[in-house]
């Protein structure tokens, strides 16, 4: 069931965005296991594509960097790398991921996280009105607009998708 809760929780990521003065609504649901973006689209009544799913991945050299892609996507990672320059690109393990961000895999957020990262964006996402984004926590993500994530995480815009 989906709410929409004035009493959203607190995180790294909500408080990121009132600091940098970016307005998104809060969006509550309940989190299911190994769901995704499609449990959360269909909880939400949103589509899956306007779900932005915040991948971490590192480098030949074990470099983190945030991915952030449609939640109705695959990253390819071979054009990735090549469009970051890169020799590989790959997901990291949850527990890795979880230490560069200070998030949980599955309320991973780009805002706030644990250490500053690289951030690219599938370049498609900002063709959509709103999007829907982790909030940093299981179970909550956060309506915004696209050219908002532009202007706070300056990502570099890629074209990626699967």
């Amino acid at each position: 069931m989906s709410k929409h809760d004035a009493h959203a929780p607190e995180t790294p990521a909500t408080r990121y965005l009132r600091q940098h003065g970016i307005a998104y609504s809060s969006h509550l649901y309940d989190y299911e296991e190994r769901g995704g973006t499609a449990v959360s689209s269909r909880e939400l009544n949103v589509s899956e594509h306007a779900v932005v799913k915040t991948l971490i991945m590192e480098d030949e050299h074990a470099r983190p960097l945030v991915v952030l892609m449609h939640g109705d996507h695959k990253v390819s990672t071979k054009e990735l790398a090549r469009q970051a320059g890169c020799k590989r690109i790959e997901p990291c393990k949850p527990e890795v991921a979880n230490r560069h961000t200070g998030f949980l895999v599955g309320g991973t957020s780009p805002f706030g996280t644990r250490k500053p990262m690289p951030v690219y964006m599938e370049r498609t996402i900002l063709d959509l009105p709103l999007v829907y984004i982790n909030g940093g926590r299981r179970g909550f993500l956060l309506g915004l607009h696209p050219h908002d994530i532009q202007r706070v995480l300056q990502p570099t815009l890629v074209d990626v998708a699967l």
